[in-house]
């Protein structure tokens, strides 16, 4: 079974819950179809690129809060103003450049998920060039 051939599990091939993890990989389902996707547009996924993580963090403080935990973890990373249309939302973007594996999207994913639970934010997933 390929990388990303996983998306039914049971024998009726009733479709997973997105947020459910690959047994095999630990990785989201929904992180899998994105990396997928990548895949299909890239020519060498072997290749590092720009990979970029959002969240939304519920004022500037707790936002370079996030973005300072983040740097520490060898992301750059900066808080972006509220756009007028999301007035209380600090927007955090954290960056890097690296090899987009199926390890390094679930630790980064559970990083920035457990950084938007503990300081009361919103992980709004990610995105890489390809």
């Amino acid at each position: 079974m390929g990388l990303f051939s996983m998306f039914t599990r049971r024998r009726d091939d009733e479709p997973v819950d997105l947020d459910e993890r690959s047994p095999s990989l630990g990785v989201r389902y929904r992180d899998l179809l994105l990396m997928n996707e990548i895949a299909k547009r890239a020519a060498d996924l072997s290749q590092p690129r720009h990979v970029v993580f959002y969240l939304d963090a519920p004022s500037e403080d707790i936002g370079r809060l996030i973005a300072a935990e983040a740097g520490t973890h060898g992301f750059e990373a900066g808080v972006r103003e509220p756009l007028p249309e999301y007035p209380g939302s600090w927007t955090v973007v954290c960056e890097t450049h690296t090899v987009l594996t199926p390890e390094f999207v679930r630790d980064s994913v559970d990083l920035f998920e457990a950084l938007a639970e503990r300081h009361h934010a919103d992980y709004d997933g990610w995105e890489a060039a390809v």
